[in-house]
């Protein structure tokens, strides 16, 4: 059975480094879909608008938040993905120091 969680995140707001940002996931390095999918990520899509990021993902019951943040920590190439892909990203006004992509909290579903 997968979980499901949605995050977000924003990006600076200059068209030259959104449309950079995006050429990047184009073609993400293989080392960070290996790290991603390692962690128990079933799926995963972002979506955009404006500067606005929305992510959602789709996880098996070995994920967790820490394991994937302590793996991050241990691997110097999402290191470096991270370092790289900050040069683009901004913090939400309501994020703490050092949080990037922030947990969504679900207020709505629609009933069947």
């Amino acid at each position: 059975m997968t979980k499901r969680y949605c995050l977000t995140l924003d990006l600076k707001d200059d068209p030259k480094l959104i449309a950079e940002y995006k050429r990047y996931h184009e073609r993400i390095w293989p080392e960070i879909t290996k790290s991603i999918k390692d962690a128990g990520v079933v799926d995963l899509e972002i979506y955009l608008l404006g500067a606005r990021m929305f992510m959602v993902m789709e996880v098996s019951e070995q994920f967790s938040f820490e394991a994937k943040s302590k793996a991050n920590r241990d691997n110097p190439k999402v290191q470096e993905w991270e370092a790289l892909m900050w040069t683009f990203q901004k913090p939400l006004p309501n994020a703490k120091p050092g949080e990037k992509w922030l947990l969504m909290k679900r207020i709505f579903k629609l009933e069947k």
